[in-house]
């Protein structure tokens, strides 16, 4: 039922579920009837009954209990909350799913038209895509990466003319068929399956003349492999995989860029990174998957974070490929003290400063056999 077919009460009432999903909470329109029915069965005579209804009805998770109780204040008692983007410097980054909502574009005023230099502040900006260039090496990587992406072995078994089991089932019934007689004997063997592939793309300022190549790389790997999960990160951490499962690619992309809104801001790698370790939905991706970071790598906040984030990554991750468009540079040394701890953790290191370098680099070093990972660089 539409809020303005609603009396008077109930609509008010009903506008509280609007304003916690603008805040980020996951509100089903089951979840505001049971609000409105719990209103209903205590009875509006307290405020206190309706916030208890509201809270047993929304049901807000423990760590943001005290931003619900403020939203509550807010609307039913008028009090000026917090401004989100006051605290936002304060505040750790928080991972933005594609699929819970569509993304409200900020305020024009908001709006950082080109590249920033490396900072740990957000920018909300809007992204626009420029015509591919690079169409010839892209579908050059369309055909080769379902062959080349890795594979391993699945847990369930099919019948083959050779295998490492006997497949009891198939010669029985072919016996059966032919009174008794067994005139062959099949085999069962484990099927393979490509591994996931996870994809993480900086977005940052100082990654602004590459971002277009790496989110057209994102979209034909994701039509290409099997699983495939997608995310940016600049300030925060976006999942954009719903985004670039369109199949037209310009419609993708224009999704994308309305999905994310850090676009050209600050670098808060690091914290991001933990942002997307922290959800379990979003970490369990990396489990034996191909990790594949777009990034320079330029941290300018604690390397303590990154450090810890990419070694967790690196316990779940069947392989870490970590492309950087610095370097294709022969003489590139890191620059940052994150950068340079991290190098142990990650199993490829290289360059992806155009397209066409990040398409070859990318399916090389996938489909190459797992290595130890080396202890110094």
């Amino acid at each position: 039922m539409m809020a303005d077919r609603l009396p008077n009460g109930a609509a008010q009432l009903s506008g509280f579920a609007a304003v916690l999903r603008r805040s980020d909470f996951a509100v089903a329109p089951e979840q505001n009837i049971t609000f409105l029915e719990a209103v209903t069965l205590l009875g509006p005579g307290r405020i206190n009954d309706v916030r208890l209804a509201a809270r047993a009805a929304f049901g807000p998770p423990p760590e943001r209990l005290e931003e619900f109780e403020a939203l509550f204040r807010a609307y039913f008692y008028g009090e000026v909350a917090v401004s989100p983007a006051t605290a936002m410097d304060q505040e750790p980054p928080r991972a933005f799913d594609g699929n819970d909502q569509p993304f409200e574009a900020p305020d024009l005023g908001e709006l950082n038209p080109s590249g920033q230099e490396t900072s740990t502040s957000e920018v909300l900006s809007q992204r626009t895509f420029d015509i591919d260039d690079d169409a010839l090496a892209l579908r050059r990587f369309r055909r080769q990466a379902g062959e080349r992406l890795p594979r391993r072995l699945g847990h369930r078994r099919r019948s083959q003319r050779q295998g490492d089991q006997l497949d009891v089932r198939r010669i029985l019934k072919n016996a059966i068929r032919n009174d008794g007689d067994v005139s062959k004997v099949r085999w069962r063997r484990r099927t393979t399956r490509q591994r996931n592939v996870l994809i993480l793309i900086d977005v940052s300022g100082s990654m602004k003349e590459q971002t277009d190549g790496y989110m057209r790389f994102a979209h034909a790997a994701t039509h290409a492999a099997d699983r495939v999960e997608c995310f940016t990160f600049g300030t925060r951490l976006t999942r954009v995989t719903r985004s670039l499962r369109l199949k037209n690619q310009e419609l993708a992309l224009a999704r994308a860029a309305e999905t994310v809104a850090d676009w050209d801001g600050g670098t808060r790698i690091g914290e991001s990174l933990q942002a997307f370790l922290v959800v379990p939905r979003f970490a369990g991706y990396a489990r034996g998957a191909l990790v594949i970071v777009l990034s320079d790598g330029l941290e300018r906040g604690d390397p303590s974070a990154l450090i810890d984030a990419v070694g967790k990554l690196s316990r779940r991750a069947w392989r870490i490929v970590w492309l950087s468009p610095l370097a294709s540079d022969p003489h590139y040394a890191p620059q940052t003290t994150a950068l340079a701890k991290i190098l142990p953790l990650v199993d490829v290191f290289d360059a992806a400063a155009v397209p066409a370098q990040l398409y070859s680099n990318a399916l090389a070093h996938a489909s190459a056999k797992r290595f130890e990972r080396r202890s110094a660089r």
